[in-house]
């Protein structure tokens, strides 16, 4: 099953599929067309007879009948064999269908993952040898700068994926988001929370509870969700069963004082019942 991590990492490409045509002129180097329609296709194609394909995202360059570039963006936290041979499949079955060039970017978090999914992969079909366009850590460039932050937001996200143990990196992220309407800062917030580690989630929250007040909207929906996540893990660690109400009357809540009192109940209390009385 996707993680968080997967899914928000997908998200930031169906949002805006032009992030994956500037990843891969501006950072990786290519030439693929600018100044054209970028579309978001399905992610669903066949390589006709019958095999079915799903990539993570499809996306095309050019007229929605006329094609110039095919992309297709996979998301890989872990590299097997079967994994690295399906890139070559996904490339030709859109190349098929398309009838234009494809490049598939491939987005690792970690580089060891990478190392496995760069170089050429030689197939069983004489002359046809496929290299995947591979995003690695160390080339995510560490963002700072809050303008260039409000520039490139999407951008960001990943260089706080990638260095957020740094707290410039996450302050100055966090700091930046105030030059963006609240729904795109809110949007941008949970896609590098979710690409997170725990530790820098934990760092994301403390910057938020002190850099916004927290009676802002902003803060109290994203620093109450790490209190409410911390009060589920606690009541975990405790065995007490939550029924569906119990635990979305938790999660849906941004009071942040009113999860401290229950996280302060928690501490003691013998059953889920208990905490709400």
């Amino acid at each position: 099953m996707p993680s968080s991590r997967h899914d928000a990492l997908n998200q930031l490409f169906r949002d805006r599929p032009e992030f994956a045509v500037e990843l891969l002129n501006d950072v990786l180097g290519l030439a693929l067309p600018t100044g054209t329609q970028v579309k978001l296709e399905a992610n669903d194609f066949n390589d006709r007879p019958s095999n079915d394909f799903r990539p993570d995202t499809v996306i095309t360059l050019g007229a929605p009948h006329a094609p110039a570039h095919g992309i297709i963006v996979e998301i890989q936290q872990d590299r097997t064999e079967s994994k690295r041979r399906q890139l070559p499949r996904y490339a030709a079955a859109l190349w098929l269908m398309l009838r234009c060039p494809v490049t598939v970017l491939v987005i690792c978090p970690d580089a060891r993952t990478a190392a496995g999914f760069t170089g050429p992969i030689t197939t069983e079909l004489p002359g046809y040898t496929f290299q995947a366009a591979v995003l690695s850590p160390d080339q995510i460039p560490v963002m700072t700068d809050p303008k260039e932050i409000a520039t490139h937001p999407d951008l960001a996200v990943l260089s706080v994926m990638a260095y957020g143990k740094d707290p410039a990196v996450t302050r100055a992220f966090i700091t930046s988001l105030g030059a963006l309407n609240r729904d795109n800062a809110a949007q941008y917030y949970e896609h590098a929370y979710s690409m997170a580690s725990f530790a820098v989630q934990k760092l994301m929250e403390e910057i938020v509870s002190t850099t916004w007040p927290v009676h802002s909207p902003f803060a109290r929906e994203h620093y109450g969700r790490g209190e409410a996540d911390m009060l589920l893990f606690i009541l975990s660690k405790r065995d007490m069963r939550l029924s569906e109400a119990q635990r979305a009357q938790i999660t849906s809540c941004t009071d942040v004082d009113q999860l401290h009192r229950w996280a302060e109940r928690a501490l003691h209390a013998t059953t889920a019942d208990d905490l709400f009385a």
